[in-house]
């Protein structure tokens, strides 16, 4: 079976996952994709494939006979897909030989804008998945998922030796928490690869330092007319705050290895307001730099309108993942290696987010990203590359053949 042919069945689950939930997982429907790739994995030579009560899946491949010895090589991809754009009931359309223009998505008056995708020129002739502009496609990360599938069943299928090969799939991605209850001792992995990047050829081993910045203001409210020197208006201080923030600092002014201070939502009256930041920096010393800023901020305003009237609560989401790559750096050597033997050109460079491999790295488990051959994730112009997706099975076949060969 082709990669695609893996996608299209998988979109065909709903599993968007619910950052307002407690349960774990978030959302029931993930069971619902788990246990189905758990009959695949076990059909493809995993026996010990399970889903556990959290929903996460395991499996593993046993090496092949005398490989025993070999390291045992990860390769792991996420089942929920993002909770900002209806992820339920997805008619996925297959364009064979794209002409490299604008694609209308159904009747939904929604249009892939090459101006918009400038990397659609680059993929005239090849054949397009995409949705019909009413939900989210899915490839994030189910494409990853028919990746990981297919190589498995390509090893199986051409004989090549290999090591133990360890396989998971994570609820709760998109919302943060797909390491959460991951259970390094059942995975079993000397290191692994996250399959949930884009286009192939990706590799990725830097991300941001990230944290989320809650503020909390406390108003004062009286008549406004006899407010003099006693009115404190919350939401007017709220914009206070916002302003002692670098103004160029935000996802708009920034790239690479920028960082910024992204203002997510607010709400306010004058008794009180809320404002809710994602903080994010490649750089160590900057992000705490960052965190700094804000810490004195709300020192200033307490000091100006009194004790109290502003907190800011800060919460560590995840940290760069590359200091604990770089001790153990031949897995991306190995990924470049194989790459280029196939013709791909490695695209290596920064997340500008984050991934569960960031966490799992410093869980213990080294856990670059690779691409899965899928585009403009998280919304309705979401689309997947097929020649792609067989490209990312190949550099998945190859990475296990190679570390085989040490």
């Amino acid at each position: 079976m082709k990669a695609y042919e893996r996608l299209l069945k998988y979109v065909k689950f709903g599993t968007p996952s619910d950052d307002g939930s407690e349960t774990v997982p978030s959302t029931q429907c993930q069971f619902e994709l788990a246990r189905a790739v758990v009959e695949e994995l076990k059909a493809l030579g995993a026996e010990d494939a399970f889903v556990d009560g959290k929903c996460y899946v395991y499996g593993h491949i046993p090496a092949t006979v005398g490989y025993e010895d070999k390291n045992a090589v990860g390769f792991i991809a996420h089942l929920d897909t993002a909770p900002d754009f209806e992820g339920v009931g997805c008619e996925p359309r297959i364009i064979e030989s794209y002409d490299g223009c604008d694609i209308p998505l159904g009747n939904s008056g929604r249009v892939i804008k090459t101006k918009d995708f400038p990397h659609l020129k680059g993929l005239v002739g090849k054949t397009l998945i995409v949705t019909d502009g009413t939900t989210l496609l899915g490839a994030d990360d189910k494409a990853g998922i028919a990746d990981i599938m297919t190589a498995i069943e390509r090893i199986r299928d051409s004989g090549v030796p290999h090591g133990r090969i360890c396989i998971a799939f994570t609820p709760d991605e998109e919302i943060g928490r797909g390491a959460d209850c991951f259970d390094l001792d059942v995975f079993g992995a000397d290191w692994a690869y996250t399959v949930d990047g884009s286009g192939a050829g990706e590799i990725e081993y830097e991300n941001f330092n990230a944290a989320s910045a809650v503020w909390t203001v406390n108003g004062v409210n009286v008549h406004p007319g006899s407010a003099k020197d006693v009115m404190v208006n919350a939401s007017l201080v709220a914009m206070e705050i916002n302003s002692m923030l670098p103004a160029g600092d935000t996802p708009a002014n920034t790239e690479c290895y920028e960082g910024f201070f992204h203002l997510c939502e607010m709400t306010g009256t004058v008794e009180s307001a809320r404002l809710e930041y994602i903080v994010r920096d490649h750089s160590a010393a900057m992000f705490d730099c960052r965190l700094a800023a804000l810490r004195h901020i709300e020192k200033l305003i307490n000091a100006k309108y009194g004790e109290g009237t502003a907190r800011v609560e800060i919460k560590e989401q995840y940290r760069n993942m590359a200091e604990k790559i770089l001790p153990c750096f031949h897995i991306i050597e190995d990924a470049k290696a194989v790459t280029e033997s196939l013709g791909i050109a490695p695209a290596v460079h920064p997340i500008r987010g984050g991934t569960d491999g960031a966490r799992l790295s410093y869980m213990g488990l080294p856990c670059p990203n690779l691409g899965t051959g899928g585009y403009a994730f998280h919304g309705p112009y979401e689309h997947a590359v097929c020649e792609e997706m067989e490209q990312c099975v190949d550099i998945i076949v190859g990475i296990v053949k190679r570390a085989a060969e040490k």
